[in-house]
Protein backbone atom coordinates (compact mmCIF):
# COMPACT_ATOMS: atom_id res chain seq x y z
CA UNK A 1 0.00 0.00 0.00
CA UNK A 2 1.34 3.35 -0.94
CA UNK A 3 2.15 5.71 1.45
CA UNK A 4 0.04 9.01 1.40
CA UNK A 5 1.50 12.08 0.51
CA UNK A 6 1.36 15.35 2.64
CA UNK A 7 1.92 19.12 1.59
CA UNK A 8 4.75 20.68 3.32
CA UNK A 9 6.32 24.08 2.72
CA UNK A 10 9.68 24.29 2.76
CA UNK A 11 12.30 26.87 3.61
CA UNK A 12 15.95 26.71 2.23
CA UNK A 13 17.95 29.60 4.05
CA UNK A 14 16.19 28.25 7.65
CA UNK A 15 16.45 24.41 6.96
CA UNK A 16 12.74 24.34 7.54
CA UNK A 17 9.96 21.73 6.80
CA UNK A 18 6.34 22.86 8.09
CA UNK A 19 2.57 21.57 7.07
CA UNK A 20 0.93 25.10 7.62
CA UNK A 21 1.29 27.54 5.14
CA UNK A 22 1.44 30.62 7.27
CA UNK A 23 3.62 29.56 9.98
CA UNK A 24 7.23 31.18 8.70
CA UNK A 25 8.68 32.06 4.96
CA UNK A 26 8.57 29.44 2.71
CA UNK A 27 10.28 29.05 -0.33
CA UNK A 28 8.86 25.40 -2.05
CA UNK A 29 5.80 23.67 -1.71
CA UNK A 30 5.96 19.89 -2.00
CA UNK A 31 3.95 17.25 -1.78
CA UNK A 32 5.60 13.66 0.25
CA UNK A 33 5.27 11.07 2.08
CA UNK A 34 6.72 10.81 5.87
CA UNK A 35 10.24 8.42 4.34
CA UNK A 36 10.77 11.40 1.88
CA UNK A 37 10.52 14.06 4.57
CA UNK A 38 12.82 12.16 6.68
CA UNK A 39 15.01 12.12 4.10
CA UNK A 40 14.75 16.05 3.51
CA UNK A 41 15.47 16.34 6.82
CA UNK A 42 18.10 14.50 7.09
CA UNK A 43 20.37 16.17 3.98
CA UNK A 44 19.24 19.69 6.43
CA UNK A 45 20.57 18.07 9.23
CA UNK A 46 23.49 16.97 6.93
CA UNK A 47 24.24 20.41 6.03
CA UNK A 48 23.66 22.00 9.18
CA UNK A 49 26.75 20.29 11.21
CA UNK A 50 28.65 20.60 7.98
CA UNK A 51 27.90 24.57 8.50
CA UNK A 52 29.48 24.03 12.10
CA UNK A 53 32.73 22.52 10.61
CA UNK A 54 32.68 25.04 8.53
CA UNK A 55 32.73 28.18 10.99
CA UNK A 56 35.79 26.53 12.90
CA UNK A 57 37.74 26.61 9.54
CA UNK A 58 36.84 29.75 8.73
CA UNK A 59 39.19 30.95 11.35
CA UNK A 60 41.86 29.01 9.03
CA UNK A 61 43.05 31.55 7.06
CA UNK A 62 45.36 29.64 4.74
CA UNK A 63 42.60 27.23 3.56
CA UNK A 64 40.91 28.44 0.40
CA UNK A 65 37.46 27.75 -0.48
CA UNK A 66 38.06 25.26 -3.17
CA UNK A 67 40.41 23.29 -1.48
CA UNK A 68 37.96 22.81 1.28
CA UNK A 69 36.39 19.54 1.77
CA UNK A 70 33.68 21.07 4.25
CA UNK A 71 32.44 23.34 1.79
CA UNK A 72 32.75 20.51 -1.07
CA UNK A 73 30.10 18.26 1.41
CA UNK A 74 28.24 21.22 1.97
CA UNK A 75 27.86 22.14 -1.76
CA UNK A 76 26.96 18.78 -2.86
CA UNK A 77 24.14 18.33 0.05
CA UNK A 78 22.58 21.50 -1.41
CA UNK A 79 22.29 20.08 -4.96
CA UNK A 80 20.93 17.17 -3.01
CA UNK A 81 18.40 19.01 -1.42
CA UNK A 82 17.57 21.04 -5.04
CA UNK A 83 16.43 17.73 -6.87
CA UNK A 84 14.63 16.47 -3.65
CA UNK A 85 12.41 19.54 -3.65
CA UNK A 86 12.40 19.15 -7.29
CA UNK A 87 11.01 15.92 -7.44
CA UNK A 88 8.27 16.58 -5.19
CA UNK A 89 7.55 20.13 -5.89
CA UNK A 90 4.74 21.88 -7.42
CA UNK A 91 5.07 23.52 -11.08
CA UNK A 92 6.20 26.63 -9.76
CA UNK A 93 9.01 24.88 -7.85
CA UNK A 94 10.60 22.97 -10.78
CA UNK A 95 10.70 25.97 -12.67
CA UNK A 96 12.83 27.89 -10.00
CA UNK A 97 14.76 25.43 -9.58
CA UNK A 98 15.48 24.67 -13.35
CA UNK A 99 15.88 28.63 -13.26
CA UNK A 100 19.10 27.78 -10.68
CA UNK A 101 20.40 25.06 -13.14
CA UNK A 102 20.61 22.22 -10.48
CA UNK A 103 18.33 19.91 -12.48
CA UNK A 104 19.45 19.66 -16.43
CA UNK A 105 17.16 18.05 -18.86
CA UNK A 106 18.84 14.40 -18.33
CA UNK A 107 17.23 14.53 -15.10
CA UNK A 108 13.91 15.98 -15.88
CA UNK A 109 12.82 12.47 -18.10
CA UNK A 110 13.90 10.09 -15.31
Amino acid sequence: MAEQKKTYYVSIAHGEISQVKTASPWDFKIEATDEEIIQLREYFDQNYATDIQNFFRAHVPYIQYHYDRENDAYDETMKKIYQLIYRLGDEEAKAHIRSLGFVNEENEQQ
